[in-house]
């Protein structure tokens, strides 16, 4: 009885040895991937600050109960079933400027790199297995990324859309910071990298249509119709953006997370036109129209911002919508036809070049999906 009494002692500390391991492992991952939600001076000055928070100059709608439902109507083939055809990129690669001067690299989702006039950059890059504060929860990556992190070439600058688990990539950016790059992010989001121990002079912090000079390119922090927050109490403490890359001779525009929105026909006024757009398409939802800009709406967008040719990004590679996984593309390529928009379908870790490279074919499988007037996706405000 004693030994028995012994052992249930030795069980029981076991159990209370686990549970403090596991919520200790549990706070110590979220409060690292997070960080302080203070504002600083500089943002209180920009003009898209507004009672305590970053503001859209049209107010995102979120119908929340709608929601809710999608949890429920969610489509049979939101993720793959199979394995996907991607390719491997060969690292010498990228030691051999591209013959045209512009070369992108998709990695799924919103992570490329962008060579362009000589310069290297990343966007958004995530190598991650999870978009997520916690390394066992949160929707898993469908492939390894194409590229090996120890194969990416010098990296100029990353810019750094906004501060959302699967743009602002807390291991990624650790890993980025021991290359010593330099990261170009919205007003606010500075601080997570702060936080995060990267230094103040590798930081650089931009709002809307303000740039920065690397040698003879151009960054500028184009707006964006979205939001920002890691935890339930940050929200829209840190500005979300997208990026013109204006280089010696090419044009590039990155949308991050946007939806439509009036003022993408001033950035291609300012900025366009562009050689290249990539605008995310994918993680779209009725219930929150104006987070995501949706397919039909992203080759709206292409050509109010003056785009030659279209990449469509945010998708094919994590499952954050209820939507069929290849539905996107399908409904992207039938508003390009309809526009005469000529899309770029790379398969995820295909370099191409955009004016030379005509042989990107279809890569994904022939699924069932909605079309546009099954499931409208319409921003408001748009007047």
């Amino acid at each position: 009885m004693k030994k028995n009494k012994k052992v249930i002692k030795i069980l029981k500390a076991i159990r209370w040895i686990s549970i403090v391991t596991i919520s200790s492992t549990f706070v110590f991952s979220v409060y690292t991937c997070m960080s302080l939600t203070a504002s600083n001076e500089r943002e209180k000055t920009s003009p898209h600050w507004r009672d305590g928070q970053f503001v859209n100059p049209q107010p995102l709608v979120n119908h929340i109960s709608e929601s809710l439902l999608t949890l429920f109507r969610k489509s049979e083939f939101s993720s793959p079933f199979e394995n996907l055809n991607i390719d491997k990129p060969d690292p010498d690669l990228y030691q051999i400027e591209p013959a045209s001067g512009l070369r992108v690299t998709w990695f799924g989702h919103s992570s490329t790199l962008v060579e362009i006039d000589g310069y290297k950059i990343l966007t958004d890059p995530i190598w991650s297995d999870r978009p997520s504060p916690l390394t066992w929860a949160g929707p898993k990556r469908w492939y390894a990324p194409p590229l090996a992190f120890e194969n990416l070439p010098k990296i100029d600058a990353v810019v750094i859309s906004h501060d959302h688990y699967d743009h602002l990539d807390y291991k990624t950016i650790l890993a980025l910071n021991e290359k010593g790059t330099t990261f170009i992010v919205p007003l606010g989001v500075g601080q997570h990298l702060l936080r995060w121990g990267i230094e103040d002079s590798k930081i650089i912090e931009l709002d809307w249509w303000e740039s920065v000079q690397i040698r003879d390119l151009r960054i500028v922090a184009t707006p964006a119709r979205h939001a920002s927050g890691r935890i339930l109490f940050d929200k829209d403490k840190h500005l979300w953006a997208g990026y013109a890359l204006i280089g010696a001779k090419h044009r590039l525009y990155y949308s991050g997370d946007t939806g439509l929105f009036p003022a993408m026909k001033e950035i291609g006024d300012t900025c366009g036109p562009f050689d290249l757009t990539m605008i995310e398409v994918g993680q779209y939802n009725r219930a929150w129209p104006d987070w995501h800009i949706g397919p039909e709406q992203a080759v709206i967008a292409h050509r109010m911002v003056k785009g030659k040719n279209l990449l469509p990004v945010h998708w094919a590679l994590f499952e954050l919508a209820a939507h069929g996984w290849t539905e996107p593309i399908e409904r992207v390529l039938v508003k390009a036809k309809e526009l005469n928009v000529n899309v770029l379908t790379p398969k995820p870790g295909q370099s191409f070049e955009p004016d030379t490279n005509k042989d990107l074919s279809r890569w994904w499988p022939n699924l069932p999906w909605k079309t546009a007037a099954q499931d409208p996706i319409r921003s408001t405000q748009l007047d």
